[in-house]
């Protein structure tokens, strides 16, 4: 398989220690560690609150799963950053909980009623799942080529897809009103479209960092409308604690059963490609070595996240790439800065009357920030089927078979009530369901097969990176979306032949044992990084 390789990173003598192990001095490790957080906290805060509004949590408990969200973001991104015995890929990364497990969580929560009661059931999974990807995380690399542009792209844009209508739903004023008069008023859709346009306007006409915080100043921005308009309550902020510590188990002990610990598995799958990608990018914009020993650390340390997630009431957790948009910008490439960021967000988590204010934004603020969240994560998956050979006949039918039963559980949600409990509670999610088919038709039609296919060349999305680290933040990440970084170029038989379109090797084949999977030299590498492809998951996004 030919690759890109790429120039070897600058060496640092014995004395010079590498800029991403440099210790700021602390009014800068403050500074660019609040930058950190600026960056990713509303894509931090979007998903507790998507899920809590889903399955009927009241205020304060919806209070108590940001706060819970925060601390363990806050505790996972000093892990990842500062590194725990073979846990941490101890590179600049932020740890957020990941858009790819939202649809299934709500499908598990309701299936399991709804409320407290569902978020058991849904922790149950998550810490299985945090578990097997723990201990998965040394052998994932043998597993890469099960994943193939096709399956990532169609995957992706079927998360978009499937979570574009929960930020509609939103933005009609939520599921609350759902039958209500108030769903859909004119009034609800005005404020959804007015953030949504707030957030075009910064991307369009801010500065690259501004940009990158487009959608935490359009929830700011419409909340204050709402607010001076009346139609924004405060008043439970007044009641909320100053200071609160989230408690292991809060709702109850968690409850562990098989068929959700199946679709938190296949979501903890997914995360462990985007978590990958995002290890090779952050490696080539701080021109840190990556190896097979780093890139498993990182997902132990996915993988302990979510374990923690779990137990500390918030949810499955990875990399978040947006944050890798801000290092390349600023230039500032020490892990420390997030080793800072993440004591910031145990500070905010240990504040419900911040994790008030969060929760008293208005449905159709949220709405239409999530809209455009959510659809830059389909976004990133068109393009990478976009460099997919979709007049192939196969690639054309695992793109379309999956599609169509990631609509089923919204298209005839009667025929999923007719199921067994446990059942539904795996197959009425688009994401699991839609997933599960591109993994299954891919090795029915690539892998059973022995059809030649290709595998996920990671150099590439280190070129890509590099190539984009040249261009404005704003184009990279505009909306703050967490999607995955994108590693594909062409493929297929009628795909242009060019110096970085490759052939992959027959599935059966398995990475070179002398050189190993993400090797970049081979007999057909080409020097220089291939052309820029576009924006990033690793956002992710999610």
């Amino acid at each position: 398989m030919a690759r890109v390789s790429r120039q070897n990173p600058p060496q640092f003598s014995g004395r010079q220690a590498h800029p991403v192990d440099e210790v700021l001095p602390v009014a800068k490790l403050t500074l660019y560690g609040f930058q950190h957080v600026l960056a990713f906290y509303a894509g931090a805060v979007i998903v507790p609150i998507i899920v809590g509004n889903a399955l009927g949590l009241s205020h304060e408990e919806l209070v108590y799963l940001i706060n819970a969200d925060l601390l363990t973001c806050g505790v996972a991104s000093i892990i990842q950053a500062l590194g725990v015995w073979k846990i941490g890929a101890r590179l600049p990364l932020v740890q957020g909980v990941t858009f790819t497990a939202v649809s299934p969580m709500i499908a598990i929560g309701l299936g399991a009623g709804g409320g407290t009661a569902g978020l058991l059931v849904v922790y149950g999974a998550v810490i299985t799942a945090g578990i097997a990807t723990f201990l998965f995380a040394p052998f994932f690399g043998k597993l890469v080529k099960y994943f193939p542009p096709v399956v990532i792209g169609t995957v992706l844009t079927i998360i978009g897809l499937t979570l574009i209508p929960q930020g509609l739903q939103d933005a009609a004023g939520g599921a609350k009103l759902i039958g209500h008069p108030g769903y859909g008023d004119p009034k609800n859709l005005a404020y959804a479209l007015g953030t949504l346009l707030f957030i075009l306007v910064v991307v369009r006409l801010g500065k690259p960092y501004l940009s990158s915080l487009a959608v935490l100043l359009g929830l700011v921005a419409g909340t204050a409308v709402a607010w001076l308009l009346g139609d924004a309550d405060f008043g439970a902020v007044k009641d909320a604690d100053w200071f609160g510590v989230s408690t292991p188990f809060h709702y109850g002990m968690p409850k562990f059963e098989l068929f959700p610990i199946i679709a938190m598995v296949v979501v903890m799958l997914i995360t462990m490609v985007e978590t990958t990608g995002d290890v090779y990018a952050i490696g080539e914009v701080t021109r840190k070595k990556v190896d097979n020993t780093t890139v498993a650390n990182a997902l132990r340390a996915d993988g302990a996240a979510t374990i923690l997630g779990g137990v500390f009431n918030s949810f499955p957790y990875a990399a978040f790439a947006q944050n890798i948009g801000l290092v390349r910008m600023s230039k500032v490439m020490s892990r420390f800065v997030v080793v800072a960021a993440g004591g910031f967000m145990i500070i905010l988590g240990l504040l419900p009357k911040a994790g008030s204010v969060v929760a008293a934004i208005p449905h159709p603020v949220l709405g239409g920030a999530a809209i455009a969240m959510f659809g830059m994560v389909a976004a990133v998956g068109i393009q990478i089927l976009g460099k997919v050979d979709l007049r192939e006949e196969r690639n054309a039918l695992i793109l379309a078979v999956s599609l169509a039963a990631a609509l089923l559980p919204n298209a005839v949600a009667p025929f999923f009530e007719r199921m067994p409990e446990d059942v539904r509670a795996v197959l009425n999610s688009g994401i699991t369901l839609g997933s599960l088919t591109a993994v299954l038709l891919n090795l029915f039609f690539n892998v059973f097969t022995r059809r030649s296919t290709m595998e996920i060349d990671w150099d590439e999305i280190e070129g890509d990176e590099a190539e984009e680290a040249h261009g404005p933040l704003g184009a990279h990440e505009p909306v703050g979306a967490h999607r995955p970084a994108d590693p594909f170029p062409p493929q297929g038989p009628h795909a242009p032949q060019g110096p970085h379109t490759r052939q992959g090797p027959p599935a059966s084949q398995g990475p070179s044992t002398q050189q190993g999977l993400y090797d970049p030299q081979g007999p057909h590498a080409q020097q220089g990084p291939p052309t820029q492809q576009g924006p990033h998951w690793g956002a992710p996004g999610h």
